[in-house]
């Protein structure tokens, strides 16, 4: 195989504090997604705010696909949120057949609020996600080193790697994506995770080397400059003081080519894979804001409260702060998600 396992991308703020489980019960891991526009309060859809306890997104969005009796398809969700949490997020329901959703049932499932809109819920659509997360920790915590750490990363972000569930349990997606690279025919669905998997690993290993140079949080010539807070981004042929205090300040990020483009990084065949296949090019952000965090030392352990932008993981600020043990499989835990 091309490649066997993860490597230990290099982390930008030091070692880890402590070690500590993570998601010992679902209550232990908690996303509020939000959406961050006004529903139009009329239309052919009902946007159903739904409380979800060890239930994932795909299996909820059956659910409410038949009680509407309406296909799958046509049920709108933002993001995939994971299974092994307490979550919160809005789906999106045809109102062809009116449904009676004070009649729904689902184990696991309270819906809150109902609303209406013109269109269905599209993937992306939300601008973020909150997170409250307790960390089980194996012994004392520093509470001095933990507020150090915590106030450079609100200062200066994270690194925006790509969590390592995205990679499948131990590495797994790792072998669809060298199966693919080497021209095995996949359904639509695995050919797709094949081509996350190497534009992820691919981005993350270029971000591993700008974390080594100590360049991940500086726009470089060549870079893309990623506008705070939304999609926006502009090339950077040349850095000069201007933009360097935007980045500095924080009002932009530097982003890089999220595709084949990573000319030297390894495995080869899975460069070439991807100029065969023409994936489509994009950008994404080397540094990762973290919004309103906040945490608390409580009997149990270390609760850390924050929000990211679509497209992020938590695992991405976890790392930089302390060594988790997953008590659950593998799972997306995205913020796209």
């Amino acid at each position: 195989m091309a490649v066997s396992r993860l490597p230990e991308w290099p982390r930008a703020h030091g070692d880890a504090l402590f070690a500590a489980a993570l998601r010992t019960l679902p209550q232990d891991f908690q996303v509020t997604e939000q959406l961050g526009w006004e529903f139009s309060g009329d239309g052919e859809h009902d946007y159903l705010w739904v409380e979800k306890i060890g239930a994932n997104t795909e299996w909820m969005s059956r659910q409410l696909a038949a009680h509407a009796g309406v296909a799958a398809k046509d049920v709108g969700y933002a993001g995939l949120k994971d299974r092994h949490a307490i979550t919160w997020q809005w789906f999106s329901v045809p109102r062809w057949h009116a449904p009676d959703w004070n009649a729904f049932s689902a184990e696991g499932v309270r819906i809150v609020d109902v609303q209406r809109h013109l269109r269905k819920l599209r993937r992306g659509a939300h601008r973020a996600n909150a997170f409250r997360i307790l960390l089980r920790c194996d012994g004392p915590v520093d509470a001095a080193a933990l507020e150090a750490r915590l106030a450079v990363i609100r200062e200066q972000g994270v690194p925006n790697y790509y969590g390592e569930q995205r990679f499948g349990r131990q590495g797994s997606n790792l072998q669809l994506a060298d199966a693919w690279a080497a021209g095995k025919r996949l359904p639509r669905p695995k050919r797709s995770l094949a081509i996350s998997t190497v534009r992820s690993f691919v981005f993350n290993q270029a971000l591993a080397k700008r974390v080594r140079e100590g360049t991940w949080n500086q726009l470089v010539a060549g870079d893309f400059a990623n506008l705070d807070g939304t999609g926006s981004v502009f090339e950077v042929a040349e850095v000069d003081d201007t933009v360097r205090q935007r980045c500095a300040g924080m009002d932009v990020h530097p982003a890089i080519v999220l595709a084949g483009d990573g000319s030297g990084i390894e495995p080869v065949a899975w460069q070439l894979a991807l100029e065969r296949a023409r994936v489509e090019s994009g950008q994404r952000s080397l540094r990762l804001p973290v919004r309103e965090l906040s945490r608390e030392l409580t009997d149990e352990g270390v609760s850390l409260c924050f929000t990211l932008d679509r497209g992020a993981f938590a695992t991405s600020v976890l790392r930089e702060v302390c060594e988790t043990r997953v008590m659950h499989p593998a799972s997306e835990i995205r913020g796209d998600h």
